[in-house]
């Protein structure tokens, strides 16, 4: 019998590459989705779509009654942090709430794993970079404030009910299934790898790079670039340690790219010019943040397919030029 999974989520970004690997290797995928930023399309043939609300208990009971599952994948969240910030009490109702309601169902349906896709954003302005899993924890958002309390809960649940979980935090998901099945579509688009892609290629006004006046190489503020089918390789290298001990990732690729760097690197792939104009600071910016993930790579043999910022933006860029709608294509 193949193992059964659960993802929320799983027709989001992150979440229905996770899916496909589950599919590819011959799981049982079921997925529960609102499709309020997934997309209907992403779901591959053969895997069960729910769509729901988590906030429908209901619901999500009568997907977890119908068990066994090997282990529950919860990517379903609010993700924008500026967004966060001006609608703080939204995401720890619906983030925290929802995610701390999943927990519960997965005790009382005897659900044994849960992988929490989880944010370095915990880390706020970390002190030393990369981060490690020992950095002290003040998260930088409300966004990153509801993760923490989802993996908090996820202490309890294993304490008082004995549900293993794996948290693996991680900043800026990237890149695209090397296939080309699958790839980056949200309404409105916030990352800066399709942003700086969809102005190459005429289709957005031009970038807007928020300060050059940073303790950086060149003056751009320095972020962790992790290809989306690693990511997803870690959540399922993870599921082995769950059968000793919950355990808690970060997870990136160690080294970071500029804005610059992300720049210059979408124009040698496109071949194009990424119109741009320099922008002031946004307030609470950090100059670098790059995660560690030497811990994972220790301790489960991960190590990333596609380190490579190149190899980032031209998977990236070989699905926006394929599908200029999107999903909608």
């Amino acid at each position: 019998m193949p193992a059964r999974y659960l993802v929320t989520g799983g027709a989001g970004y992150v979440g229905s590459h996770l899916v496909r690997a589950l599919a590819v290797r011959g799981d049982a995928v079921t997925v529960i989705d609102n499709l309020r930023q997934g997309h209907r399309a992403a779901i591959p043939e053969g895997v069960r779509l729910v769509e729901a609300d988590l906030a429908d208990t209901a619901a999500v009971d009568a997907v977890l009654a119908d068990g066994p599952w090997h282990a529950v994948f919860h990517f379903a969240a609010l993700s924008l942090v500026g967004e966060s910030m001006r609608e703080p009490f939204r995401y720890l109702l619906e983030n925290a709430g929802n995610g701390i309601r999943l927990i519960k169902s997965c005790v009382r349906h005897q659900v044994p794993r849960f992988v929490l896709s989880s944010t370095a954003n915990l880390f706020g302005a970390p002190e030393t970079i990369p981060i490690a899993e020992d950095a002290a924890i003040d998260p930088g958002s409300p966004y990153g404030e509801s993760k923490r309390m989802i993996e908090r809960a996820l202490v309890w649940a294993d304490r008082v009910h004995g549900l293993r979980s794996a948290c693996l935090r991680y900043f800026n998901a990237a890149g695209a299934d090397p296939d080309g099945l699958l790839g980056e579509d949200h309404d409105p688009e916030t990352h800066l790898i399709p942003l700086a892609i969809d102005a190459a290629l005429g289709r957005r006004p031009e970038l807007q790079v928020f300060g050059t006046d940073y303790p950086t190489p060149d003056g751009t503020c320095i972020r962790d670039y992790i290809h989306v089918s690693d990511l997803a390789d870690a959540h399922l290298a993870v599921l082995a340690r769950l059968d000793h001990a919950s355990v808690t990732y970060n997870l990136g690729n160690g080294q970071g790219a500029s804005v610059h760097d992300v720049i210059r690197t979408v124009q040698e792939i496109t071949g194009r010019p990424v119109p741009h104009r320099i922008a002031p600071r946004r307030p609470g910016d950090p100059p670098v943040l790059v995660a560690s993930s030497a811990r994972l790579r220790r301790e489960t043999g991960w190590a990333p397919r596609f380190p490579e910022l190149r190899a980032i933006v031209r998977t990236a860029a070989a699905w926006r030029e394929a599908h200029p709608a999107g999903y909608g294509d």
